[in-house]
């Protein structure tokens, strides 16, 4: 019988000695949890045996179960490295359907793959939930969950609507005396211009013209005359004809339009704080409101897990904000390695949720979980394992040497 309970023991340390050099092994993975085992005695009895004589039958292995302490923290300058400041598990799926299965990790180290899905590190896609494009989630629960995808350039192109400038055009400046021609730089008296686009993102120009023109009537005012073309077409104010005239008080106070004017390439032009002083001409400032597609150039992660991307013409989206899932009982959840988990039938069903809300922990880009693994811990845990098991070796050799005792004493 010593031999059997011996044997327990002896297979009892051995496996604790082979978790612990589990968690040694791991100590450098990212979001990796440490397992400890957990013992029970067996007891050897019979129905008709006293309570108080019931034998001792060695060592079992009760289980072995994962320890889901936070782990420390280490930075990255990848902004698609993340991190889970307390509960919860990033969601990863192996494939686009929703009907493969989920898997739960706390290794945030994820990158773009080709196709652009941000993936894990076996390839499976990062799950998030679906919001507005300023980051108001519309959808919440496992059945809103979809694979965050980066834009393959931009967003989407605005088309101009208004135009701005304001200049300083001279008031000592004479009239030409030829009529207006674009191609007739003794024409006008200044010109300048900028980019529109149009709905499709499309670039064209537009140039205006500045001529200064006397008119008696007009006296003190000043007049100048603003011919505008897009390209290579003129573009008249809204209802016309153009050009569009400019009046400045005797200060040089811009009197009509103080406003905005429609004109016919679909956008308004305005000139308003524009003034008519003794300086050389200048355009101070001049803005526009429509911009084409642009490049990605940035992503980034805050707190709350909404994903943003950043482009070239200064547009920014939100993507997607980034779900944790939990359960009730993490320690029975089914291993699948590389510090990942799915659901079992004892670790409870999966709650989905949003980062930093009812439990959930935040999100911290930029930053990857270590493992929770003390190494000094772990050596002297393996340490006191060895000891255990050479124990039990020896008792198995005192009992050999007792049964070669009794062998030799009846022989």
């Amino acid at each position: 019988m010593t031999f059997f309970i011996s044997l327990t023991g002896l297979n009892a340390s051995q496996t604790e000695l082979s978790v612990l050099s589990n968690n040694i092994a791991n100590v450098a993975t990212s979001g990796f949890k440490k397992s400890r085992v957990d013992f029970g005695d067996i007891v050897s009895r019979s129905p008709s045996q006293a309570a108080n004589r019931a034998n001792g039958a060695g060592v079992a292995v009760m289980g072995v179960k994962q320890q889901f302490g936070q782990g420390g923290y280490q930075t990255s300058s990848n902004a698609l490295d993340l991190s889970v400041e307390g509960q919860g598990f990033f969601l990863v799926r192996s494939g686009a359907s929703s009907t493969d299965t989920l898997a739960l990790s706390r290794n945030g180290s994820f990158s773009v793959d080709a196709d652009r899905w941000v993936v894990d590190n076996e390839g499976r896609r990062l799950q998030v939930l679906p919001t507005t494009s300023d980051g108001a989630l519309t959808g919440a629960g496992a059945s809103a969950l979809q694979a965050l995808r980066l834009p393959t350039a931009s967003g989407e192109p605005q088309a101009t609507t208004a135009v701005r400038f304001v200049a300083n055009l001279p008031a000592t400046a004479a009239a030409p005396a030829a009529s207006f021609s674009r191609d007739d730089a003794a024409s006008y008296n200044h010109a300048t211009s900028t980019t529109v686009y149009d709905a499709g993102g499309n670039a064209s120009t537009v140039t205006l013209y500045y001529r200064r023109i006397e008119d008696a009537g007009a006296l003190p005012n000043k007049l100048w005359e603003v011919h505008a073309f897009q390209g290579d077409s003129a573009i008249d104010p809204v209802p016309g004809p153009g050009p569009q005239t400019l009046t400045f008080d005797p200060d040089g106070v811009l009197l009509s339009p103080t406003g905005p004017v429609d004109y016919s390439g679909g956008f308004s032009i305005s000139h308003a704080n524009s003034a008519s002083t003794s300086q050389p001409f200048s355009v101070g400032f001049s803005e526009q409101d429509g911009y084409a597609p642009g490049r990605l150039e940035s992503v980034g992660v805050d707190r709350e897990g909404v994903v943003r991307a950043s482009f070239s013409n200064g547009e920014t989206l939100a993507l997607g904000k980034v779900a944790l899932g939990n359960v009730p009982n993490p320690q029975g959840l089914r291993q699948n390695g590389n510090v990942s988990w799915t659901v079992s039938g004892t670790s409870g069903d999966l709650v989905v949720g949003e980062p930093a809300q009812e439990g959930f922990g935040g999100i911290a880009s930029g930053s990857l979980e270590r493992s929770n693994v003390d190494l000094t811990d772990e050596l002297v845990g393996l340490i006191t394992a060895q000891r255990n098991f050479q124990a039990n070796a020896r008792a198995i050799d005192t009992a050999s040497s007792l049964l070669q005792t009794i062998i030799q004493l009846r022989s």
